[in-house]
């Protein structure tokens, strides 16, 4: 029989025992949550999603889908899969606010990378390997930009850990879309134009940039367009060795100087420093086609009847479309050297106006708060902000500016070369890391933003 004074032994056994076990969870979990948010854990997660093979044209889109809806399960983030064309996820995922009915916050990113000359670097493109010695991992991807979207999700992760900042004002969302490299149709044009956007009621995206060299972030409001061009000249074929006028090479010679010409009159504009990279038209042959193939290469006396040339071009929102195109038909494809295009020859021809007929550009003054808002966060995470510009190549922010949303390029790069689409690509892991601290800032100004209070203050101003 259990006397009393046993069981009271036996009750205050299990006390402490339970005790124990609990403080032995709550340690267990502190130290998750320290170990997740420590900066080896956050770097780790980074090379892993540059370890997911994205590069185009067979990108392992599923791969990177499940990693980042895993990254998502682990922050209590909603998510779903869509798939405007099959086989082509876009991970959607949303941190809900305390007041639905404002404008939603967008941060968006793309999944897929340009392919690589793997013989050409020095570390494999997809080891996503950390240098011991100066930091920099080395992936592609790195710059171009996944780095921005895995940044996004370590923001929200700190902000989640600030017992000052458990939710959000406002609902933010995180778009990783496909096919940015290829022009954006099966991601973010789609999703620009569906009803699940429509109905997320997005008041400002954000989206990428490009690296900079010295210790100013920069940012972007607005991007030039790209126009590629397939010119084709046409000529009666003759012997190698015979001189004669109006062959197809000949005419396409005289129409290649010409646009060099153009060319280098833009590029001097840069080299003078009167104008900034996106604000003159750019022009770069892609490809040049002629020659009738031989088994050993190419039939060296023969001259073909026709040669073609490609050319990507770059057009800033203010630059004059009508000229140019008038430009191209009578000047570098006139039909009286035998040269042809039409406008259906353009690979892609980008609109620079919204659908309300206005310039695709985001005001960056005084009229538009999410500017001053992003500013003011850079600054507040020790950041320094370069002058306003215009991306001198285009991404998928086009598509968001399009609805007439304003849109933002910037990816926290700073002291940094810009390698995206080169060969070793990298990103140093302090700057990485800082670039996280800077978007904590951003994301937190502007979910916390509300249109009300700003007016009333500036009322009370008045």
């Amino acid at each position: 029989m259990i006397t009393l004074a046993r069981l009271l032994l036996l009750l205050l056994l299990f006390l402490v025992l339970f005790l124990s076990s609990s403080a032995s969870k709550a340690a267990s979990a502190v130290s998750q949550d320290e170990d997740s948010s420590s900066a080896s854990s956050i770097i780790s997660r980074f090379r892993q999603y540059l370890q997911i093979n994205t590069a185009q044209p067979k990108p392992n889109y599923h791969e990177a889908a499940d990693f980042l809806i895993s990254q998502a399960n682990s922050l209590s983030l909603e998510s779903q899969v869509l798939e405007f064309v099959q086989g082509k996820p876009l991970v959607l995922l949303k941190w809900p606010g305390k007041n639905p009915a404002l404008p939603s916050i967008l941060l968006n990113s793309h999944t897929d990378v340009v392919p690589s000359e793997h013989h050409k670097w020095a570390h494999p493109p997809f080891d996503a390997h950390l240098d011991s010695a100066t930091g920099n991992i080395y992936a592609r991807g790195s710059q171009d930009m996944k780095c921005v979207g895995m940044q996004y999700l370590e923001a929200i992760r700190k902000l989640k850990a600030s017992p000052s900042f458990r939710q959000p004002l406002r609902t933010v969302y995180l778009s990783f879309v496909p096919d940015e490299e290829i022009g954006g149709h099966p991601g973010a044009e789609m999703f620009a134009h569906s009803e699940v956007f429509q109905k997320m009621n997005v008041g400002v995206v954000l989206d990428e940039g490009l690296a900079s060299p010295d210790d100013f972030y920069r940012v972007f409001y607005a991007e030039r367009s790209p126009m590629w061009l397939v010119i084709k000249a046409t000529g009666p074929p003759g012997h190698g060795a015979k001189l004669y006028d109006n062959s197809a090479m000949e005419n396409l010679l005289k129409s290649i100087e010409s646009i060099r010409r153009f060319r280098a009159a833009q590029f001097d504009l840069v080299k003078s420093g009167s104008r900034a990279e996106g604000e003159v038209i750019s022009v770069n042959m892609a490809f040049l086609k002629a020659g009738t193939p031989s088994p050993t290469g190419f039939v060296m006396n023969l001259q073909p009847s026709e040669a073609q040339a490609g050319f990507d071009i770059r057009v800033p929102p203010a630059a004059d479309h009508l000229s140019l195109e008038i430009r191209i038909a009578e000047e570098w494809a006139p039909s009286s050297r035998n040269m042809t295009f039409e406008l259906g020859q353009f690979k892609q021809k980008a609109s620079v106006y919204d659908k309300f007929g206005k310039p695709m550009l985001t005001a960056h003054d005084g009229s538009n708060p999410w500017w001053g808002l992003l500013e003011e966060a850079i600054k507040n995470a020790n950041g320094k902000v370069g002058k306003p510009e215009i991306f001198p190549a285009s991404t998928d922010a086009r598509y968001f500016r399009e609805q007439g949303l304003p849109a933002i390029g910037f990816s926290p790069m700073a002291n940094t070369p810009i390698l995206l689409h080169d060969h070793n690509e990298f990103l140093n892991k302090d700057e990485y890391l800082k670039g996280i601290d800077a978007y904590e800032s951003i994301i937190k100004a502007f979910a916390s933003f509300d249109e009300r209070t700003s007016d009333d203050e500036s009322k009370a101003e008045l």
